[in-house]
């Protein structure tokens, strides 16, 4: 039985970067040249990042995710007095081909068995998405690729999760959305998905008012929620 809040659902859209795509991965892939400070760069360069797409919304100064992510990393480079531009170039190549979490290919098919449509809604540039969807094997899973650049602003904007609800011809009350993030999370509650929050890592939540419906720890549990 499906939970009531998840009880109607037509299309199943989910976040990218840390709800289908492990965003350590590609510092992870090159510990062997970054040593003791792979950790640190893949934390302070996801959060850079997230910082500068909320900062530059705020100040209508907009660049697309590729930008953004160089920026961060360049940041973090900095942070930890890397100076390497080979290295730099060769982490963010590693950006268009990042792991896909262990059950998200599984979970996929198994959504695309039942019926629902499927979409991403991402901050990713489109070349980004189609170039990490296509690695990990997603692309013929997924119906919609949608980036925030048909918005020209980040999330958690509703403008960006308006892009779902016109591309899918779903009312957002029928649209389950799935984030890693937590303030991602908030902000489609907030415009009025229904939300299971994949807390990946065991935060706790956000104080900003709306919160998800649901809480999982891992996407191996929706199938449960929209009872299937």
């Amino acid at each position: 039985m499906a939970h009531p809040a998840f009880a109607d659902i037509g299309a199943c859209v989910f976040d990218a970067y840390g709800t289908l795509f492990d965003v350590n991965s590609a510092a992870a892939r090159r510990r062997d040249r970054l040593g003791a400070k792979a950790d640190r760069l893949a934390e302070l360069w996801r959060v850079k990042q997230l910082q500068y797409t909320w900062l530059r919304s705020l100040m209508g100064v907009h660049a697309d995710f590729w930008k953004v992510t160089g920026d961060a990393l360049d940041f973090a480079m900095a942070v930890l007095d890397i100076e390497d531009q080979a290295l730099r170039n060769d982490l963010m190549e590693l950006y268009l081909s990042l792991d896909a979490y262990p059950e998200v290919k599984t979970l996929l098919a198994r959504l695309k068995r039942a019926g629902f449509k499927t979409a991403i809604l991402s901050n990713g540039s489109p070349d980004m998405l189609a170039a990490a969807t296509a690695s990990a094997g997603l692309a013929d899973l997924i119906d919609e690729v949608l980036s925030i650049e048909a918005a020209g602003i980040f999330k958690p904007h509703p403008s960006v999760y308006q892009l779902a609800v016109d591309r899918l011809g779903v009312p957002a009350a029928r649209i389950s959305f799935q984030s890693a993030n937590a303030w991602d999370a908030v902000g489609a509650a907030q415009f009025g998905f229904r939300v299971a929050w994949c807390n990946r890592f065991g935060q706790p939540r956000e104080r900003l008012g709306a919160q998800p419906h649901a809480e999982i720890k891992s996407l191996d549990e929706l199938p449960a929620l929209l009872g299937i």
